[in-house]
């Protein structure tokens, strides 16, 4: 079901059968409203498409600047939602392993510079398919993009001769952002011996698979998750937790917030800062970990 729509049948659903206070209704419209719109922001647009990572990725995002009490409250009004579609509509429920840690603000899950190293070194570049994969990756990653962006940007928006991207984000809003010299290679590779071959009609779209079609966010999902499972990783990879690698290593090798900001294509401030907060993470566990104070004896310095 549309997103837009399943909305207005379960605001209809809450407020005629269940009889629920305005105030209620006000607030689950509210939560659900922010949650519809971060998916559509990552290319979601239908209901059956939502996956339990992307609920997590929601979550996340939303428990940096949210307090316990309305943390609580919107994952009531996802699994309210979710278990509605599911009941009336047999779809299937992606909020069942939804969970609330009350007290603690989860910041955004990132890849480690070596872990994006050895993902984006583990691709056989001799492989059309795998260099399709390589480029793909490399352009989410290295420019911080959206995986709904990625997937729909056209031939005329990638200028690999300068190195710039013309993204179209939230808002039709454009940013252009650089593309790192290192990325270039590969994605010009794919671009000139790949594409030629994959293309079946005439379109614009950068990327295309094997069949000439609109690449899909679940085959991007697919492809991480296979990748990690691959590469023995612990923590799971997800397109949107590529977009705050890129974020996190930009701010870790010094580069300035507001530019971060207008790479990202943030409209505030404040959600650029939550990087901060990672970088801050990291500087203090490491303090933690390697300060001579806090060394066992027989540890080695």
């Amino acid at each position: 079901m549309k997103l837009d729509d399943a909305l207005k049948r379960y605001i209809a659903e809450i407020t005629v059968n269940e009889g629920k206070s305005p105030r209620t209704v006000a607030s689950y419209k509210s939560d659900l409203s922010q949650y519809i719109e971060f998916l559509k922001d990552e290319g979601i647009k239908d209901t059956k498409k939502v996956t339990g990572d992307l609920i997590e990725d929601f979550m996340v995002d939303q428990s940096i600047e949210k307090k316990g009490t309305s943390m609580s409250r919107m994952a009531a009004s996802i699994r309210s939602f979710h278990q509605y579609l599911s009941y009336l509509y047999d779809e299937k429920d992606p909020s069942l392993n939804l969970e609330v840690h009350r007290g603690v603000k989860r910041l955004p899950v990132f890849a480690t510079v070596d872990m994006v190293n050895r993902l984006m070194a583990s691709f056989d570049d001799t492989n059309p398919e795998q260099l399709f994969q390589h480029a793909l990756l490399e352009l989410i990653y290295s420019c911080g993009m959206r995986v709904s962006e990625a997937v729909t940007i056209t031939v005329n928006r990638v200028d690999l001769e300068t190195g710039f991207v013309r993204i179209l984000g939230k808002g039709n809003k454009e940013r252009i952002v650089p593309i790192p010299a290192g990325s270039i290679p590969v994605i010009e590779r794919y671009y000139h011996l790949v594409r030629p071959v994959y293309m079946k009609k005439n379109t614009q779209l950068f990327f295309l698979n094997r069949f000439g079609r609109k690449v899909t966010r679940e085959y991007v999902e697919k492809l991480l998750r296979d990748k990690c499972i691959e590469l023995d990783f612990k923590e799971h990879i997800t397109p949107h937790k590529l977009r705050h690698s890129y974020a996190t290593h930009l701010l870790q090798g010094g580069a300035d917030l507001r530019a971060i900001q207008e790479m990202l294509g943030h409209s505030d401030i404040k959600t650029t800062e939550i990087y901060t907060h990672v970088a801050n993470r990291q500087m203090f566990d490491s303090y933690a970990r390697f300060h001579p104070g806090n060394l066992d004896d027989d540890d080695d310095l």
